[in-house]
């Protein structure tokens, strides 16, 4: 998908972000839904949507890259004002509804921008970045253990992609969580 480089009108700009956040919830639920339906729930025409994404490719890459643009900017925002061990568990919280979001559009979305694209290095990274913010506050603050490297907190966290769907996945995933985020404090 190639961005445009000239800047949205506000109203085509609320558009976007609507049709955005009505197609990250509609395409959790089925990621087969109709591109109609998706326009309908966002209160604009099928040809506004369109006008935005050529296709439904287009609006799968555009939900991943909202959802990890959301992820990354939680991470400093976060820190304001609580501890940096609290910011990284609530962190945490976003990474869990990052991974529903892309658990249910992985298929699709490799389809869309295909499996070896770099669009999956490049977000990778950017959410390795805006780990390693919380940890380096943590590793300033005493509450984060020193030796702790982003990297291998994120093969740790990653685990959540391992958790098998079901009733019980969320309360899974939200254990593995927990442990991850007690293995970051430094021994006592």
């Amino acid at each position: 998908m190639i961005a445009s480089t000239k800047p949205l009108r506000a109203d085509a700009r609320r558009n976007r972000d609507k049709l955005v956040a009505v197609a990250t919830e509609a395409l959790l639920r089925d990621v087969e839904v109709p591109l109609e339906t998706i326009a309908e729930q966002a209160g604009v025409g099928i040809g506004t949507l369109y006008r935005h994404f050529p296709n439904r490719d287009a609006l799968v890459e555009a939900v991943y890259r909202h959802e990890v643009e959301e992820l990354c900017e939680a991470a400093p925002a976060l820190l304001d004002g609580r501890p940096a061990l609290d910011a990284l568990r609530e962190w945490a919280e976003h990474f869990v509804r990052y991974a529903a979001t892309k658990r249910g559009l992985a298929p699709t979305l490799r389809n869309a921008v295909g499996s070896d694209s770099p669009l999956f290095s490049e977000t990778r990274e950017r959410i390795r970045r805006a780990l390693a913010v919380l940890l380096d506050a943590g590793k300033a603050e005493g509450s984060v253990r020193a030796d702790v490297d982003s990297e291998d907190v994120m093969i740790a966290i990653s685990a959540v992609w391992m958790v098998p769907d079901g009733a019980q996945w969320d309360a899974q995933v939200r254990r593995v969580i927990d442990l991850v985020v007690a293995g970051l404090r430094p021994p006592f």
